[in-house]
């Protein structure tokens, strides 16, 4: 099992460690359900090392990057991030990743952890009409530590004693901290405001420790993989090998709005179109439970006695306080109100389909 550089300052802060796609990882510190509140109405700490981390560059990746990606790439100015997926031929969903550009010549990918591997695969097998372009892991060698929740923006600013609202959502910078440089971007994935922070590996720590060390007195608390997956499901934001892989398409979920057609040729893009043209027949909703009981995934999915698709995420939702999923099923029944009946435990309860995300802040 691998082990990211802050594995001893988990076990310092007696976390509970698990398996999580051959990485060691912190699945909570406390209960699931305070941390998620923490993130919800303060803010907390994550370790994030276990995604990976791509760089590409050369006079060729502004175009590769357009090849290999559904979204535009084209429309971003220099340290500026984009949320797109990357599809095969047939449509099917390699994996999610977000694209940061330094310039138009270099590139950075966070792709992840359970497809790093695939990734590099796909992406060198592609690279060879864009050569010279370089490819680079830097998995190993660069840490990312996300600091996430509605006062995140002020504590980075308490420990660094630095201003940093002028960098806006999807947007990065770079910060020199003490010698040590560091990427400081606007993202996450917990539906909150919140930055994620790239420093090298070997000064991961000593950033992990001065973040919860200045941060510590007004209510920064680590945060763990279970509360990580209630923030992003609230927020409507999808799980890989979950909510999407290669047998579902864009089309099919609720991010087919990283799909540009119109953008030019990409890969994939001939078998979307075709299923653009001729509809979807299955969708990826949103739903609540009616009766108590919690969806897991890979539970059926049934209308009266048909089964009708699957849940791909399901929890408690703490913000809510209502038992809710994702599930993807045939797109007849894939309307606001509509009725339908998860199976737990071969038993039937009744759940109606929503709209999502389930949870949303307004972002400045």
């Amino acid at each position: 099992m691998k082990k990211t550089p802050l594995y001893d300052a988990h076990l310092k802060l007696n976390a509970k460690m698990v398996s999580f796609h051959d990485y060691v990882m912190p699945l909570q510190y406390d209960s699931i359900i305070s941390e998620h509140h923490c993130v919800r109405k303060n803010a907390g700490i994550f370790d994030i090392s276990h995604m990976g981390r791509i760089e590409l560059f050369g006079d060729k990746a502004l175009p590769f990057i357009q090849q290999i990606i559904t979204n535009d790439a084209v429309r971003l100015v220099d340290n500026q991030a984009l949320y797109t997926l990357i599809c095969n031929e047939q449509g099917g969903i390699i994996d999610d990743i977000l694209v940061y550009r330094r310039h138009e010549n270099q590139f950075m990918l966070v792709v992840n952890c359970s497809n790093t591997e695939k990734d590099l695969l796909w992406l060198r097998k592609q690279a060879i009409d864009y050569q010279p372009l370089k490819i680079r892991d830097l998995t190993d060698r660069v840490s990312l530590i996300a600091l996430q929740g509605p006062q995140s923006v002020n504590m980075l600013e308490v420990a660094f004693k630095s201003k940093f609202d002028y960098i806006k959502r999807f947007y990065f910078d770079d910060y020199v901290w003490n010698g040590i440089r560091i990427t400081i971007s606007r993202t996450g994935y917990t539906g909150e405001d919140g930055f994620e922070l790239f420093v090298d590996a070997k000064h991961a720590v000593k950033l992990w420790n001065l973040l919860i060390e200045k941060n510590k007195q007004d209510g920064l608390r680590p945060i763990g993989l279970g509360a990580r997956d209630t923030l992003r499901l609230e927020a409507c934001l999808l799980l890989y090998g979950n909510d999407m892989d290669e047998t579902i398409t864009p089309l099919e979920t609720t991010i087919d709005w990283t799909v540009k057609f119109d953008k030019g040729n990409f890969i994939g893009r001939d078998a979307l179109l075709r299923q653009k043209i001729k509809g979807v027949d299955r969708k990826l909703v949103g739903f609540e439970m009616i009766d108590r009981g919690i969806p897991r995934h890979g539970y059926t999915v049934l209308k009266g006695n048909e089964t009708i698709g699957r849940v791909a995420s399901g929890s408690f939702s703490p913000s809510t306080k209502k038992n809710i999923g994702l599930c993807l099923i045939k797109s007849q029944y894939a309307k606001m109100g509509e009725e339908l009946q998860i199976q737990i435990r071969d038993k039937n309860y009744n759940a109606r389909v929503v709209k999502t995300p389930f949870y949303k802040r307004e972002f400045r």
